[in-house]
This record gives structure tokens, sequence and C-alpha cells, in this order.
């Protein structure tokens, strides 16, 4: 069963959450809500980047997750979102470096074009990991510290970041 807890009501608020078995069209849906998420908070300058890189990430679990299990997180930063999609596979998510021409790997080189950072971190106890990334408004460099909002804690430091 696939389980939901985010806004009851129309404003919206700083965290959006949900549990999923994906599948092929999984990436869609949540692509829709997350643009409606983002619409609501006035982001909407960020929702290109960010349904892509969701989509990239939502793909990874359909194809190497054995239960294609996850949970998806929006939180809502300062002039951005950081997205996570967390899972039971504990092996962690390689960037490619080989063949342009094949057919896939390139996920996360899109992640890492389009967003302003992103990164792993593997659960404590080896039981899986969240892959994160975090859009920002053109207003907000990359450099500029974000205050810790929303539900992001500062006490999980990603494994990799850009």
């Amino acid at each position: 069963m696939n389980h939901v807890t985010g806004p009851l009501t129309t404003d919206t608020q700083n965290e959006y959450r949900a549990e999923f078995a994906v599948g092929e069209h999984s990436a869609r849906h949540l692509r829709r809500v997350l643009r409606l998420y983002l619409t609501g908070a006035g982001l909407l300058e960020v929702a290109d980047a960010a349904e892509l890189a969701l989509t990239e990430l939502i793909a990874n679990v359909v194809r190497h997750v054995p239960d294609r299990r996850c949970r998806t997180c929006f939180l809502l930063l300062p002039g951005g979102a950081r997205v996570e999609v967390t899972d039971s596979c504990s092996r962690l998510p390689v960037q490619a470096t080989g063949d342009a021409l094949a057919d896939g790997g390139r996920g996360l080189l899109l992640v890492e074009a389009v967003t302003a950072r992103w990164g792993v971190t593997p659960r404590p106890d080896g039981s899986g990991k969240t892959v994160w990334f975090e859009c920002l408004a053109k207003t907000l460099e990359v450099g500029d510290p974000a205050p810790m909002e929303g539900g992001l804690s500062p006490a999980a430091p990603p494994a990799r970041h850009r």
C-alpha cells in the first residue's frame, strides 16, 4: 500500500512525504505532484530542473532496487527546494564515466547538470540510502549559506556532493 503525507490545506507546507512502490509510470505522477508543490510555494523557476532530476532518481529505483519501494520527500528551502529519494538498496549510485554512446548510465550526470548540488547519504545501519538534490532559484547563489529549515537534518551530512 502506498502512503502519502503532505499538505492537508491549500497552504503549501515546508515538507511533503510519500512512500511508494514505483513502476514505469510513477515518475510522471511524482513530477506532477512536485510541480504542484513548487508552484504553490512560488518556486516555479526551479520546477523544470527539479522534475528532471526527480525523474532520474525514480528511474534508478525502478532499475536497481529489487522491491521498487522508495520514500520521496520534498522540502522547501529559502529560495529553492530539496528532493530526497530513500530506498532499501545499500548499493550506492555511481556516475557513468564510460561509453558516450551507451543506452544508459547518464542519469546522475543530468542530475549534476541541472541541480545546485546533490549527494548520497547511506543509512547508518547499511539498509539503504537517500539520494538527494537541491534546486535553487537564480537569486540564491550555490555558495550562499542556507539556513537548515523544513526538516533538514544537519546530523546527516551527505556522503557525496557537488
